[in-house]
């Protein structure tokens, strides 16, 4: 998926409010950029930290710039536009990229459970498969990516979703995709969730799949990467 616009450098100066943060341009102008991501972002809205944006001249938008990556020691990036791997993602799967996931139908915010929407539902096959997408950004160990990184009570409501069509007789899958290119494993935070561990553990136990990869990232695209291990 490339970007739209081509990114540019720019500082961290802080991250408020949420979906807001103020930058150093690379001429040394400061800026607000739009920040499309609503979680903690722990270890990833330090001051003075290296980050890409990516401009526009949209006359709609309030803000010119959107904040898309965190460039990190080596050359490894993060993505921390959360939109991004429900994008990603819909371009693997249509493609049919993801082995044990090659289905001729892939339809997006499909409606079920109590008044949710999966964020794929794919059909064609022999079971139709409940897909849930995290996007994963939290890195507190070299190499071990971790979710989540706040309390999240709407994801635990998903993993019970996800179980629920498991009972049914369907497929149901919770894909983790890491959007780092440091990132050797995933695992579950529990010290900062134990609920949704805990809840993960039962839907496992149910019969839903946990699957997780990574993504190719640079300033001018993002895309599916390869395969990560899961460790609980």
């Amino acid at each position: 998926m490339r970007f739209q616009t081509p990114l540019e450098p720019a500082t961290l100066l802080r991250r408020y409010k949420r979906f807001l943060a103020d930058i150093r341009l690379g001429d040394g102008r400061e800026a607000v950029a739009h920040c499309a991501n609503p979680g903690s972002m722990m270890g990833l809205a330090e001051e003075g930290m290296r980050i890409w944006v990516e401009p526009n001249d949209d006359p709609k938008k309030k803000l010119k710039y959107g904040w898309r990556l965190v460039e990190h020691g080596g050359g490894h990036f993060t993505g921390v536009d959360t939109s991004v791997p429900n994008r990603a993602l819909k371009a693997a799967l249509e493609a049919r990229e993801i082995g044990g996931l090659e289905y001729n139908v892939v339809r997006p915010e499909v409606k079920y459970g109590e008044k949710s929407r999966v964020d794929f539902l794919l059909q064609g096959g022999a079971r139709d498969i409940y897909l849930e997408v995290k996007s994963v950004t939290l890195m507190r160990q070299a190499g071990l990516a971790e979710f989540p990184d706040s309390v999240t009570a709407r994801g635990l409501k998903h993993l019970q979703e996800l179980a629920a069509m498991v009972h049914a007789g369907h497929r149901a899958v919770l894909f983790f995709l890491v959007q780092r290119t440091d990132a050797t494993a995933v695992s579950v935070a529990e010290d900062i969730d134990a609920a949704y561990a805990a809840g993960l553990r039962e839907a496992m136990a149910a019969g839903v799949e946990v699957v997780a990869y990574d993504c190719l990232i640079d300033p001018y695209d993002i895309s599916l990467g390869k395969p990560l291990p899961v460790r609980l």
